[in-house]
């Protein structure tokens, strides 16, 4: 048996001159030939220890990710034995047919998740999916069955998976261009609505409709207000709201401002990531819906002996379980108390970043905090996200005071 390569380290020591704090150690993986899967089988034992010594080296990295919404303050390391259990939730997340599965951990999420956005439980579908672009891609199908002849609207802050879902069901997208604070424009999509209702005036109702509300976009964290939106919308006729609520929707739903985010401001469909702020060790997410908007089943499945709402057939009951647990050990209050904690460490972040002079940036209840793009080293060290002369960090609960202060330390590094 051989060792594994430590993937922490590159193979070449820094270069003479540069300091330790500097350097950014690229991880090396084993060579081609040790992951090429081949016509005989591996040595187990060889192969285990190559994945603990990858495992080892991400975790090391937990410290210094700021940049990405990926909360690893929750430990779920008690669950080990779960990959030895069959989680396969077929077809529809409401039915009894199957059994081996663990719906009913997957429904006590969703109803969670609905009590969260103030969404009427007995007017409510949701199921987990394997991330939140699933979520949007259902959301827009979901608008798309209702208005089928409807423009899809999003800001230019909006995530680019919007871009992609649109494509993908073949609608067309009208992009809005965003106010000072980072929000959809109101009156530029009345407008845009009202253009596209002369263009495509369908026997006189207008076209309609379906909006994308970000909730908490990608370098700012702005919230889209969707009642306001609804309302400069309806210029267009029939009105979807699909809030992207991915990395912003549990902060809004506890944020001392209140943003207008959710079913009862509003919202017709609505999406939440499960590894951002809950920390899920996959990337998964919930996505929901008002009931009687999904009606009709996309497809009736014969050998799985039921219908099926939702685009996927099989669904990551591992997922399901996972939020489950993370959401039992919070409750309410203890996600209350969370999200709380995470604002507080948003500012203390503009505080330091301020007396480090990178001119931070945060917008009202936000967890995103953007500031001056540093030296690539430190980018590179710290793994921030960059958009032009901007870099951020999101304090999702794995960024810590300490790891802020860290970070201010070489940002004052000549």
């Amino acid at each position: 048996m051989t060792s594994a390569p430590d993937p922490t380290r590159a193979n070449k020591p820094p270069a003479p001159g540069i300091p330790e704090h500097r350097t950014t150690w690229t991880p090396v993986y084993p060579a081609e030939t040790a992951l090429h899967i081949g016509e005989l089988p591996s040595d187990p034992l060889d192969d285990t220890v190559q994945v603990l010594a990858l495992i080892a080296a991400l975790r090391t990295k937990t410290p210094r990710i700021p940049g990405f919404a990926n909360n690893r303050s929750f430990n779920s390391t008690d669950l080990g034995p779960a990959p030895g259990a069959l989680f396969n939730d077929v077809p529809d997340p409401t039915s009894n047919a199957g059994n081996v599965d663990n719906r009913a951990y997957e429904q006590a999420v969703v109803r969670f998740i609905a009590q969260t956005a103030e969404a009427p439980p007995e007017d409510t579908f949701g199921y987990v999916t394997p991330s939140d672009s699933e979520g949007l891609l259902f959301g827009l199908a979901t608008g798309r069955r209702r208005l089928p002849h409807a423009a899809v609207y999003a800001s230019d802050q909006a995530h680019d998976s919007v871009a992609t879902a649109a494509d993908l069901l073949g609608m067309k997208l009208v992009t809005i261009p965003t106010t000072g604070d980072g929000v959809m424009d109101a009156q530029a999509l009345k407008s845009a609505a009202l253009l596209q209702r002369r263009i495509r005036p369908h026997l006189g109702r207008g076209p309609g409709a379906i909006v994308v509300a970000t909730i908490g976009t990608v370098m700012r964290g702005a919230y889209d207000d969707v009642t306001e939106l609804r309302q400069s919308a309806a210029t267009a006729g029939g009105v979807h709201v699909h809030a992207d609520a991915a990395c912003g929707g549990l902060i809004a739903a506890h944020a001392p401002s209140a943003p207008r985010w959710n079913f009862a401001h509003g919202a017709d469909s609505l999406s939440i990531s499960g590894h951002e702020i809950l920390g899920a060790l996959i990337p998964c997410g919930v996505v929901l819906t008002r009931r009687h908007h999904v009606t009709a089943p996309l497809l009736a499945s014969t050998y799985a002996q039921a219908t099926r709402q939702n685009p996927g057939h099989s669904r990551s009951g591992l997922a399901a379980l996972l939020l489950w647990c993370v959401l039992r050990r919070l409750g309410h209050s203890g996600l209350r108390a969370h999200v709380l904690g995470c604002l507080a460490t948003a500012q203390y972040a503009v505080e330091q970043l301020t007396l480090a002079g990178v001119h931070p940036t945060r917008t009202t209840d936000s967890l995103t905090v953007g500031f001056d793009r540093p030296a690539e080293w430190i980018t590179r060290k710290w793994h921030l996200v960059c958009e032009g002369s901007l870099a951020r960090l999101v304090t999702a609960g794995h960024v810590t005071r300490t790891s802020i202060d860290a970070l201010c330390r070489d940002l004052r590094t000549p």
